[in-house]
């Protein structure tokens, strides 16, 4: 392989890396404005987007061990990679192309699991990821706010016993 094709190898591979998350597309049909509105759009949600040649994208996969990679190289490629929350760029991809029907999804990894385009664009129909938190949040304390209303009703009952007794104790202290 020639210089600069190992060295545009070790930037994409460097990329790749990087990214917590990767989106292949076939980009045909876009023009440069809209290409251009897109990049823009992702940058916004901490990705990027790489029009990438599928042979050295190819090469990268199989040094980095991801064959799941290799049956969506073919016809132009373009590569969506980010270190942030997929789901929000996965969100940006499905709603650029409500418009356009452009780009379309050949695949999506993260965490080395290879997804389909339905299931990346299942990840985009996700609630936010601070959404999620605040569900997981309430899902674990739940249980714990159970036990302390229960402690607290117990605690009142026998709060009530005793005011009741001390009633009947002064009710009857004056008769004695």
């Amino acid at each position: 392989m020639r210089p600069e094709k190992i060295a545009m190898v070790a930037e994409l591979r460097s990329q790749v890396q990087a990214a917590s998350f990767l989106i292949l597309t076939d980009y045909r049909g876009l023009d440069v404005s809209a290409m251009t509105a897109l990049r823009h759009q992702l940058h916004a949600a901490q990705a990027e987007f790489h029009v990438v040649q599928n042979r050295l994208l190819r090469v990268v996969a199989r040094e980095l061990g991801q064959p799941g990679l290799e049956p969506a190289l073919k016809g132009p490629s373009a590569m969506v990679s980010g270190r942030g929350d997929m789901a929000r760029a996965a969100k940006v991809l499905r709603d650029f192309s409500r418009d356009k029907n452009l780009p379309v999804v050949k695949l999506g990894v993260v965490q080395g699991a290879v997804l389909t385009p339905a299931e990346v664009a299942q990840i985009a129909d996700l609630p936010p990821r601070a959404q999620l938190y605040g569900l997981l949040v309430g899902t674990l304390a739940a249980p714990m706010s159970g036990l302390v209303r229960a402690l607290n009703q117990k605690l009142a009952s026998i709060v009530y016993v005793l005011k009741a007794f001390q009633e009947r104790k002064t009710k009857e202290q004056p008769q004695a």
